[in-house]
């Protein structure tokens, strides 16, 4: 087998974050729900973004682009594959992604929706109001699954968040296909309980099937799938059903199962979490990039708890720190 080009390839909703402050009297004006995710169409989008300052924030985000940035921050090779519109947020979508190291190459949607953009409009007592538009993520299909580009990554990994479009499972099934044809594994992360929730059935299938080889889950996520209170229960069934499995704890730090062994390890110290968003996203890219490096699963584990302290120790769902250099301040390798 040829050696990987890409540690990791990740693949998820191209959501730009468009962060601006606010004084209250906008959310009111604008009838929001203060404290509240919603999701909105194109028009109400092209409102609200003319609305917004002009010192306005942005960022390229989405989950699974969130976790490729973290790879290419540990010195990973990392590729993304994820829609964005031919328009001003898409080029600035995959302009931002690239400076962060990750390979961007997905065709724009020339006709048809715009870019998916969040935005966050943050009030003086510091509440986040998102209004999500999703738009040209959904318009993923399997024609932008590349067999030589999967073929390449020693590790494919997608956002349960995609799982909604037809085109989207389509074209991820496609990509784990692509991968195993290649002798690389494929990988999900279940995202949120509601998505669990929606779609319970289809993630085990997956995971059954051997579709995915190895699954991302937090502790809600994964009693969600298995429709348990009980996390002993929940861990047992995964164990039948995945080759890996990497739970993450909070606080109490991480698991991962495999071979029948469950491995745990405690959480980085942090002086005060200043923002839990990410956290998932940058324990992934440790664990991905420690595994793609033949990592033990303990290491890999560290990577991981690593990476999530760095990102809620500041507001923001990307890395400040470079990741590399941190591991390596702390004794892990990479």
């Amino acid at each position: 087998m040829a050696e990987a080009k890409y540690d990791v390839l990740t693949i998820g909703n191209a959501i730009t974050d468009i962060l601006a402050r606010v004084e209250e009297d906008f959310i009111t004006s604008e009838k929001l729900d203060k404290g509240i995710m919603h999701l909105i169409e194109g028009e109400r989008s092209e409102h609200l973004y003319a609305l917004m300052p002009e010192d306005k924030q942005q960022i390229s985000g989405g989950s699974a682009a969130n976790t490729a940035a973290g790879v290419a921050s540990l010195g990973g090779n990392a590729a993304f594959v994820g829609k964005v519109a031919e328009d001003e947020v898409g080029e600035f979508y995959a302009n931002d992604l690239r400076e962060a190291g990750v390979d961007y190459t997905t065709r724009m949607l020339e006709h048809g929706a715009g870019s998916g953009r969040s935005m966050i409009l943050i009030t003086p007592d510091g509440e986040r109001t998102m209004n999500t538009y999703l738009g040209a993520c959904h318009d993923l299909t399997e024609a932008d699954i590349l067999e030589d580009q999967i073929g390449s990554a020693a590790i494919t990994f997608m956002e349960g968040y995609l799982w909604d479009p037809p085109e989207a499972k389509r074209a991820f099934v496609k990509a784990a296909h692509f991968a195993h044809k290649h002798e690389r594994a494929a990988a999900i992360t279940l995202s949120d309980p509601f998505c669990v929730n929606r779609f319970r059935d289809e993630f085990l299938d997956l995971l059954r099937s051997q579709t995915c080889d190895y699954v991302f889950a937090n502790v809600e996520e994964l009693k969600a799938l298995y429709q348990t209170d009980n996390l002993h229960d929940a861990v047992q069934a995964v164990a039948q059903d995945a080759e890996v499995a990497a739970i993450t704890m909070g606080a109490d730090g991480a698991m991962a199962i495999a071979n029948g062994e469950v491995i745990t390890v405690p959480a980085f110290k942090v002086d005060k979490v200043e923002d839990a968003t990410g956290a998932g996203d940058l324990f992934a890219s440790g664990f991905l990039f420690g595994l793609a490096r033949n990592q033990t699963m303990e290491e890999a584990l560290k990577l991981g708890c690593l990476s999530a302290s760095e990102v809620i120790s500041h507001v923001g769902a990307r890395p400040l720190k470079n990741l590399r250099a941190l591991a390596l301040t702390h004794g892990l390798a990479v």
